[in-house]
């Protein structure tokens, strides 16, 4: 495993960081096993991994029950652990809940929550979701500061903010991490994350395997089951024309990186995302331990400058 430091924060912290979104299940991510949800965490923590990332809305709080059966007999105090607040699911809601509350009462309530059900009596960094328009973030930020001297929070981060969102919770204390959506196929936020950096904010990002169109595994446009899947909504542009055939073009440049490395494409597509100088740690999800174990296996090997380059002359290339 490769490590980085958190600046803000003094803290090493692998360059891979476990999203549990897909262990969050209920039908939203395809079926998931909690055995082998179990099993996968403890394989990439056996394995280098020091850093989860969860949120009470992944399966209205059972992402984050499922952590603390994973992580007995580790130490805690070794661990960096990542959630969310402001996203409150609720009955009949789709996979992404449009209700929001960063209200300062909301923050106590979800805090205490997230604590329960994470067994821990403290979060090393704990994030805004979702920018919440009718809170003023100063509100928000009182909470946060709150939490952050009574120990309870180590840290503090915003997750899917604007420059001039962060730049105005900045006004009201540190931002520490900023995670954003950012792989091959989304490079969208990719001056905000270089920025961001570059002000001493360290960068988490998410989908770093495009919900898994960069492991190689899909080079049709699936049927996936159920209308709610997160792969047809939440990233339901990867599979739409025309950046699924760019996709696909794209996927054949890494197909020859990993044929000459004798490697699988998803460690191509990691390495890639890591390798990048504003990059601190990855978001990546796993169902069972075999995929562990291969994605964790992609910090054996580093692309070459040349690698990086052909991959990135191939984004501008396609328009990706």
């Amino acid at each position: 495993m490769r490590f980085k430091k958190l600046r803000s924060a003094n803290l090493e912290i692998s360059e891979m960081t476990l999203g549990t979104w897909v262990i969050g299940g209920r039908n939203a991510y395809g079926a998931v096993d909690r055995n082998d949800s179990i099993k996968a965490i403890r394989a990439m923590l056996e394995l280098g991994v020091n850093s989860i990332d969860s949120a009470p809305v992944y399966g209205n709080g059972y992402a984050e029950q499922v952590i603390p059966e994973a992580i007995a007999g580790f130490d805690r105090d070794k661990l960096i652990i990542t959630t969310k607040f402001g996203l409150i699911p609720y009955a009949g809601a789709s996979p992404m809940p449009l209700l929001r509350d960063s209200t300062y009462k909301n923050v106590m309530r979800e805090a205490q929550s997230s604590m329960s059900n994470l067994g821990t009596d403290y979060i090393d960094v704990y994030m805004i979701h979702y920018f919440d328009e009718n809170t003023p973030l100063s509100e928000t930020m009182a909470a946060l500061n709150h939490l952050k001297a009574q120990g309870y929070i180590r840290y503090i981060g915003v997750s899917n903010f604007t420059r001039e969102q962060i730049e105005e919770a900045q006004k009201y204390g540190k931002v520490d991490l900023l995670q954003m959506a950012y792989s091959m196929v989304n490079r969208q936020q990719e001056d905000l994350l270089k920025w961001a950096y570059s002000q001493g904010i360290d960068i988490m990002s998410y989908g770093s395997l495009g919900s898994g169109i960069l492991s190689g595994a899909i080079r049709s446009t699936p049927e996936f089951v159920g209308k709610n899947d997160i792969r047809a909504t939440f990233y339901g542009d990867l599979y739409q024309e025309p950046k699924f055939s760019k996709t696909m073009k794209l996927l054949e440049k890494m197909d020859e990186i990993a044929a000459a490395r004798q490697k699988p494409v998803a460690q191509v597509a990691i390495n890639w995302s890591t390798q990048k100088d504003f990059m601190t740690t990855i978001l990546v999800g796993v169902r069972n331990d075999k995929e562990a174990a291969e994605n964790c296996a992609a910090f054996d090997w580093t692309l070459s400058d040349e690698e990086m380059a052909s991959l990135d002359r191939a984004l501008v290339e396609l328009e990706l």
